[in-house]
């Protein structure tokens, strides 16, 4: 993989995982509510739901590029353009409520899998790989290895902010409140960025 592309994936994986979603939302709840180490198993479920997002996607969208041909660069194209919406819709999206959301119940049978249910409901998360994985990949390679790095990264890199969102629960709810319009900014900001330097590339 060209290792440009790979940091410029990276990047917008962490964006993604500084945006306070669902499954943020939860773990934070819980990490507040009972301790850090509730917020980490909620980390735990999400992560399990997550497994099988990528598995899904890595397999749906290695058949699907592998019979694109021509129709490649038009995919990649509105991925770009999807992007780009989800960056405006960032930018001018309510400031989440994180003090709204309540706790799991505190036993870890009720915990987990509510965590994971969040996960698999959430649409966005497939459409959002959907059309980030195709920047990312180069149609001179073959697809299946390069999608199965992109999931396994993709993983890491979320839950590892999720697992920083658990230990720093207890600020975060606080500063997140406070601050929640310039985040919205910011991270709309940087998803809007984020398509138009990919947009640059893909014209090349």
């Amino acid at each position: 993989m060209d290792p440009h592309l790979y940091l410029g994936f990276i990047l917008v994986t962490i964006v993604l995982g500084l945006i306070p979603g669902p499954n943020v939302a939860l773990i934070i709840a819980n990490s507040v509510a009972y301790g850090p180490r509730y917020g980490l198993m909620t980390v735990a479920g999400s992560a399990g739901a997550q497994v099988i997002q990528l598995i899904a996607v890595t397999l749906g969208l290695t058949a699907l590029l592998d019979s694109l041909g021509v129709w490649f660069a038009v995919l990649r194209w509105a991925g770009v353009a999807y992007l780009l919406w989800l960056g405006l819709r960032q930018w001018r999206a309510p400031v989440v409520d994180l003090s709204q959301v309540r706790p799991a119940p505190k036993s870890l049978r009720a915990m987990l899998p509510r965590a994971a249910a969040v996960s698999l409901t959430n649409p966005k998360v497939l459409l959002f790989l959907g059309a980030l994985f195709p920047q990312f990949i180069s149609p001179a390679h073959a697809a299946l290895p390069q999608v199965a790095v992109l999931a396994v990264t993709f993983l890491v890199v979320l839950n590892g902010i999720d697992c920083v969102w658990a230990l720093a629960a207890g600020r975060a709810r606080g500063l997140l409140s406070r601050h929640g319009r310039l985040r919205n900014r910011l991270s709309g900001g940087a998803l809007m960025a984020a398509a138009c330097g990919l947009a640059i590339a893909h014209r090349r």
